[in-house]
């Protein structure tokens, strides 16, 4: 309504403007108290945006949109130096990995469970989950073949994206394996094979020209995916906090590492190419490699230097935003005991802090890291000690503003599917101790986030006691 006044006489305008305004705020009183306070109209359940809408579904099965306002709280994650923002405040990974969400978000039957696992996440304060996209192949399969997908398990991906954004999780989306659970890049390689390709080895996936092309497709199919649930590209939503190449590559056929690191430089350049907004890792274990021989002995022994990674050359390849590290001591010193895994751990993060903040300039975050209880070495209570060693490292450099950007535990499960258990789950209906582990951490990262981030440690804070280990 537009209020022709401007020939009025002054007291005459001001008269009319005030009644024009009581008007105004008597309607709205109306509509709000008969309206948009009523729970039961469907007004208070749908927002309606610019760009698309938020709905909760009376069928209460967490299915639910992003809507503007939402979105404008999420805000995208970034990357400021070694620190990651969110509309310029401070982020700290908190999270876990669940990789099966996919697979059991795609039959309605096992849904549950993602909802599940997310709910429990959220209430231990947990913030973020990685998980695959990716299943080539094989049972439930998201790609069945090149550029062949099977649209109900990609409705499950979408299903697991909204279902994270409606608990307040974001999510690391990984696009490929380097092992061959899932298919991964065995998998690549038999389809090249079955197309008349003459591979002779699995680590022919990061030379060959078609099998590349095969990636890159499913790299695209997923980034430029619109989420049914959401109607929102992948590549525009919040809710993902990175995407992350491969899962622990690793290509033995080239020691030296050069073979690696022109596809990590091309697959790099390609996703940032079709997203430049959300972030993006390697997805690598930390490994040291022939770049810097003088921290060769960094690593947990001499074979993993000649794994063809190699942790410093990796991350300083354009695109790659922060750094990767995993955690595995029970496997990578499988003759050790207590005091020899607390001191790998605290010197494995030190030393990866250390260059990622000297010598990278980003964050650093420890994807994988925990303890299999199936090892006759570790009981729960050293399992719990040894998150909380890894959790005190990353408090201590969260402090002093320094490059540890957080960790992901593996694994979290949701209680009923005990069966899949690897050794390295954690169910947290029937881990109360473990939950109180993860609950406390997440509250002391919510105060030190509130304190300036360079407030030097106290004394007490500098090392773990016996007691607490």
């Amino acid at each position: 309504m537009e209020i022709q006044g401007k020939n009025l006489p002054y007291n005459l305008q001001f008269q009319l403007q005030a009644i024009l305004i009581a008007a105004i705020l008597t309607l709205f009183f109306k509509n709000s108290n008969a309206e948009m306070f009523n729970p039961s109209h469907e007004n208070f359940l749908t927002v309606k945006s610019k760009e698309y809408s938020f709905s909760t579904n009376s069928k209460g099965d967490g299915v639910c949109t992003l809507n503007e306002m939402e979105g404008e709280q999420l805000g995208m994650v970034e990357k400021t130096g070694t620190q990651f923002l969110v509309k310029g405040l401070p982020f700290f990974v908190n999270g876990f990995n669940t990789y099966w969400l996919m697979v059991f978000a795609a039959d309605h039957s096992t849904r549950g469970k993602v909802s599940e696992v997310f709910r429990q996440a959220a209430e231990v304060g947990l913030n973020v989950c990685r998980t695959w996209a990716f299943n080539d192949a094989g049972w439930r399969a998201l790609q069945v073949s090149p550029s062949v997908y099977d649209e109900e398990v990609f409705k499950g991906l979408d299903f697991v994206v909204s279902e994270a954004r409606s608990h307040h999780i974001r999510l690391i989306l990984s696009f490929c394996n380097n092992w061959e659970d899932y298919g991964g890049k065995a998998q690549y390689v038999k389809w090249g094979k079955e197309a008349g390709l003459n591979l002779t080895s699995d680590d022919e996936f990061f030379m060959d020209p078609t099998i590349k092309g095969y990636y890159k497709a499913h790299v695209e199919r997923v980034l430029t995916r619109i989420n049914t649930f959401t109607n929102v590209k992948y590549k525009d939503d919040p809710t993902i906090f990175a995407w992350e190449l491969i899962n622990e590559p690793r290509c033995l056929l080239d020691p030296s590492g050069d073979t690696l690191q022109t596809w990590i430089e091309e697959m790099a350049q390609f996703v940032k190419s079709v997203d430049p907004i959300h972030l993006l890792e390697i997805g690598v274990e930390g490994f040291y490699g022939p770049s810097t021989p003088e921290k060769l002995q960094q690593n947990p022994n001499s074979y993993m230097g000649e794994v063809g990674t190699d942790f410093i050359r990796n991350h300083q390849t354009p695109g790659i935003d922060f750094a990767s590290v995993h955690i595995y001591s029970d496997n990578w010193l499988p003759d050790s005991f207590s005091d020899e895994h607390f001191d790998f751990v605290k010197s494995w993060m030190q030393d990866h802090m250390d260059d990622a903040e000297k010598l990278l300039n980003m964050p650093v975050v420890f994807g994988e890291f925990g303890v299999s209880l199936k090892d006759e070495r570790f009981t729960t209570e050293f399992r719990e000690a040894f998150i909380g060693r890894v959790h005190k490292m990353l408090l201590m450099s969260k402090k002093r503003g320094g490059s540890g950007g957080g960790s992901l535990l593996w694994q979290l499960f949701p209680e009923g599917i005990e069966h899949m258990d690897d050794g390295y789950a954690v169910v947290l209906a029937k881990s109360p101790t473990t939950s109180n582990v993860l609950s406390v951490h997440a509250t002391k990262l919510r105060k030190v986030n509130s304190e300036s981030p360079w407030k030097n440690l106290s004394s007490e804070d500098d090392e773990l006691s016996h007691d607490e280990l």
